[in-house]
């Protein structure tokens, strides 16, 4: 059976948005003299502004919060050029919608970052709600932005299913007692979910949201 409702993380999940952020960062890296790596990248996945700007303050010896509006500035330019949905994601929210199951974005990144993406990869209208970091008081990998998208859905958070591509949004959805379908984004990184799979596409992720994969 679908779930109550599916709760997607956007960057690198829903939006192939993982390239405007690694041109973004190799740019303000570059800026300051130094060299983005794909170190940097696995160690920055999935994480909020807040802890974004300690990690690069530490990289680059600048203060954080000064070089997380300087990355939010040239990310935001570059997703202003266009974003595309990750593969299979517009075809299986088109499926869970027409299953009437609801559904949410749940994010770490801002809000209007997260709108204009969403806005240019033509997914808005398929949302219910959506939560990003700003939203709540602690950002993953906390539960709070997961049962904050439950509870404006009205769904038990038991009842829903989260679709992550981190480390750190995996470990809020379990927090958050919901079950959990990984499909990683980066290279190297190993994900702890109750299904993990290659991309949205996968029928195994179909599977386990109660929708027919061959319908699509």
């Amino acid at each position: 059976m679908p779930p109550a409702a599916a709760l997607f993380d956007n960057d690198g999940l829903t939006l192939d948005t993982e390239g405007a952020w690694t041109r973004a960062e190799i740019a303000l890296f570059a800026r300051h003299g130094k060299t983005f790596t794909m170190d940097h990248k696995r160690e920055m996945l999935g994480t909020a502004p807040a802890e974004s700007a300690a990690i690069m303050e530490r990289l680059i010896g600048q203060p954080g919060e000064q070089l997380g509006e300087e990355l939010y500035e040239l990310v935001l330019v570059e997703v202003a050029q266009g974003i595309e949905p990750m593969p299979g994601a517009r075809a299986l929210l088109q499926a869970l919608r027409g299953e009437g199951v609801a559904l949410g974005l749940v994010s770490n990144s801002r809000r209007r970052f997260v709108e204009l993406g969403i806005a240019t990869a033509g997914l808005a209208e398929l949302f219910d709600t959506i939560v990003t970091a700003e939203d709540v008081e602690r950002p993953k990998p906390a539960p709070d932005a997961y049962l904050a998208a439950a509870r404006e859905l009205g769904a038990d958070p038991a009842a829903c299913v989260i679709l992550e591509d981190s480390p750190t949004g995996l470990q809020a959805g379990r927090a958050a007692g919901a079950v959990t379908i990984g499909i990683p984004s980066l290279p190297g990184v190993t994900l702890d979910a109750d299904v993990v799979a290659a991309s949205l596409e996968d029928p195994a992720v179909w599977h386990a949201l109660g929708v027919d994969a061959a319908a699509a």
